[in-house]
């Protein structure tokens, strides 16, 4: 791909104090850097439904900034391109019709160049809108929205590569090393009681937050103790080795109907002793947080090792206070954003925050007195409360700024193409 439009290397869009303008630099650099390396067929393909092409990530979040706030607050702007918004919308009913979602595969036009010519042209548009403190919640969730996308970016392409029987790399070289060794698993031990959960929308030193993170509300904890490790390749092996694939009494109905279904035997990307990653296959570290699981393979782990999934209240307990400043993420703090696109990969460390999401046994639904936003915006989040669930704690492919202890991320129970795992809980 072309290099991108802006070479400055902008202060972390995370941190405290950055204005709109520096944010807004930032975060639209960094996904043209973490996208620079692919071609043009690498960023056309679409691997699966699920995912998108590179191409299209960086075609939709232009769309986004066009079509929420150019449109209709910049006096006199006109479209780039009227038949773009057909191919560009993902799922927001209230913007009208749009292709297929398997369809975005087929976009051989327009190009990647044209695509970040529409780029450049929207960045130099918006300069006069991020003096506009009004906008600022809208432009936030901009900014959110692009994050969001270069996380997807980067799982959609490592599964599109993965299927490549040469097994391509993004980026030359093996993933960072992980430094030192776990040691034996300990537990957080909370003992109940009522707690606060949720982002606090009244107070406005809380910083941004998606509306699927609030209300805050109360909710009762029973005594309960959470793992401070993540459930490692190694333990994995073993499941795998004591027949965890095969025993059905460690299985949810539908979890072993998909595992039957669908020929499972072991995590997304797994081949006797390496795993894929997005500098190819490598060998696979057995200390290393295991990744690419469905919530019915975090289920059947939990249940062969006497355990359970933590509720998404209960790991919100732990979390709330910790923070993630040094935690893996596609955005190194204090790093050139342009020349470093981050680790990407799980290192396993003793933090809540960063290698891998987390499955709860919590349903993705709205908290008491939740309120989508008005208008199409709306449509961001509450429309997709059914039938999900809530993860937790990010992963290496997340931008920094969303490891917060509220943030709620959430999949279909058979999903496992992002950075996903497991940190075991249980009763006290």
């Amino acid at each position: 791909m072309n290099a991108p439009h802006s070479a400055a290397a902008a202060r972390p869009f995370h941190e405290v104090g950055a204005g709109l303008a520096e944010q807004f630099a930032a975060t639209r650099s960094l996904t043209e850097a973490l996208a620079a390396p692919l071609s043009e067929s690498d960023a056309t393909i679409q691997s699966m439904e699920d995912a998108s092409p590179a191409k299209w990530h960086l075609a939709h979040v232009t769309w986004f900034w066009e079509t929420f706030l150019l449109r209709d607050n910049l006096e006199g702007y006109t479209l780039y391109d009227e038949d773009w918004p057909f191919v560009f919308n993902s799922y927001y009913e209230a913007e009208g019709e749009r292709i297929a979602r398997f369809s975005r595969g087929l976009l051989s036009r327009p190009t990647v160049a044209q695509i970040l010519d529409w780029r450049a042209h929207v960045d130099e548009a918006m300069q006069p809108l991020l003096d506009r403190e009004e906008l600022r919640p809208l432009i936030e969730l901009g900014f959110a929205h692009e994050q969001q996308h270069q996380e997807l970016l980067l799982t959609d392409i490592k599964h599109a590569l993965s299927r490549n029987p040469l097994g391509a790399a993004m980026w030359d070289g093996a993933p960072s090393a992980r430094e030192g060794t776990l040691g034996k698993r300990g537990w957080w031990k909370h003992p109940g009681g009522i707690a606060l959960i949720g982002h606090d929308t009244g107070d406005t030193e809380a910083g941004f937050a998606f509306d699927c993170e609030g209300p805050r509300h109360r909710t009762l904890l029973e005594p309960f103790a959470l793992a401070d490790t993540l459930v490692t390749n190694g333990e994995w092996e073993e499941f795998v080795a004591d027949g965890g694939y095969t025993n059905p009494a460690l299985w949810l109905s539908d979890g072993w109907a998909w595992v039957n279904g669908n020929d499972v035997a072991s995590p997304d990307y797994w081949r006797e002793d390496e795993h894929f990653t997005l500098q190819g296959w490598q060998a696979r570290d057995p200390d290393a947080p295991v990744t690419h699981i469905s919530y019915f393979e975090a289920d059947a782990f939990a249940t062969w090792a006497g355990a359970r999934l933590p509720t998404e209240f209960e790991w919100e307990a732990i979390a709330r206070g910790q923070h993630a400043d040094t935690a893996p993420a596609h955005d190194p703090a204090g790093g050139n954003q342009l020349d470093h696109a981050g680790p990407v990969t799980p290192l396993g460390t003793d933090a809540l925050f960063g290698d891998c999401w987390q499955f709860t046994g919590s349903a993705y639904l709205p908290y008491p007195r939740f309120q989508p936003a008005k208008g199409a915006v709306g449509e961001y989040n509450g429309k997709f409360m059914s039938g999900q669930f809530v993860l937790k704690g990010a992963s290496c492919a997340t931008v920094r700024g969303h490891s917060r202890a509220s943030y709620r991320n959430f999949f279909y129970p058979h999903q496992r193409w992002q950075f996903t795992g497991l940190r075991l809980a249980k009763d006290i």
